[in-house]
């Protein structure tokens, strides 16, 4: 297992590495369009071809992988800052704080996230500018999906609240905010960090899910989910293999992804 953890970690370093290069490993731009040469087979020119517009297969898997690994941390960064502030400040409150906290992650709970976050962006504008559509996507990502974490948050900050050496802080006159940040948060970072990375996988699946109805990153911008619309009619695929990159690709970052949590909680 200990070769399939190095495994993980030297494939999720070679993709982000590569996906940050992407100027420096093609001179084409991802939203540049051959339009005498659409659909084109893998050559010199194009190393993965050209998608239906033209447009090079390889730089849009290059910019679309950066897209999709800069702003999944950065809305599970968002999520997990959620998680802390309702969970945890919840547990480490207690009495009406925590039942009212508690009722709301149970409600948000209660709803299919992923409907739910389809739901809230099908509402908003969808003729919008690329960047703005990028902010829009994670920010939902980030700003739904913090439920999960918080009930973990809330039970551990809970449990800390009541341990022994918070009582004695307690006892010793220690209050408020320096009870929290010197005797609370030290043991919350561990949980914060694990709520954080498990996170990551989850909003890459979200956003290709919305990507793949639509409603994610907008054109031209490349993003695994706009990537992955290409693959809606599989039969069109038959011999053309270079086409599911983007899919392998996904499959492998995740399950890099989701082995290297398994094997932290293992070692933990």
């Amino acid at each position: 297992m200990k070769y399939l953890r190095i495994f993980a970690i030297a494939l999720l370093s070679m993709v982000a590495i590569t996906s940050l290069g992407a100027g420096f490993l093609t001179t084409v731009d991802y939203a540049t369009q051959f339009r005498e040469a659409p659909n084109a087979a893998p050559s010199n020119a194009h190393w993965l071809g050209t998608d239906q517009l033209g447009r090079d297969r390889f730089a849009r898997i290059l910019y679309g992988t950066r897209v999709s690994l800069l702003l999944a941390p950065a809305a599970a960064l968002i999520s997990t800052l959620f998680a802390a502030l309702i969970g945890g400040v919840a547990g480490f409150v207690g009495g009406a704080w925590q039942r009212w906290a508690t009722m709301l992650i149970d409600l948000v709970l209660s709803l299919p996230w992923l409907f739910l976050l389809i739901t809230v962006r099908a509402l908003l504008p969808l003729n919008v500018p690329p960047l703005i559509s990028v902010i829009v996507t994670f920010l939902l990502l980030g700003m739904l999906g913090w439920a999960a974490s918080a009930r973990v948050m809330c039970a551990w900050a809970g449990a800390v609240r009541n341990s022994d050496f918070v009582l004695q802080a307690r006892a010793t006159g220690v209050r408020g905010c320096r009870l929290a940040i010197v005797h609370v948060l030290p043991n919350l970072k561990p949980l914060l960090a694990a709520q954080f990375w498990i996170s990551i996988p989850v909003f890459i699946l979200a956003e290709a899910n919305l990507g793949i109805l639509g409603l994610g990153v907008a054109e031209p911008l490349p993003s695994w989910g706009s990537l992955l619309r290409e693959l809606e009619d599989l039969a069109i695929y038959s011999g053309e293999l270079w086409k599911l990159v983007p899919l392998v690709l996904l499959i492998l970052v995740v399950s890099s992804f989701e082995l290297l949590l398994s094997r932290t909680e293992v070692s933990a």
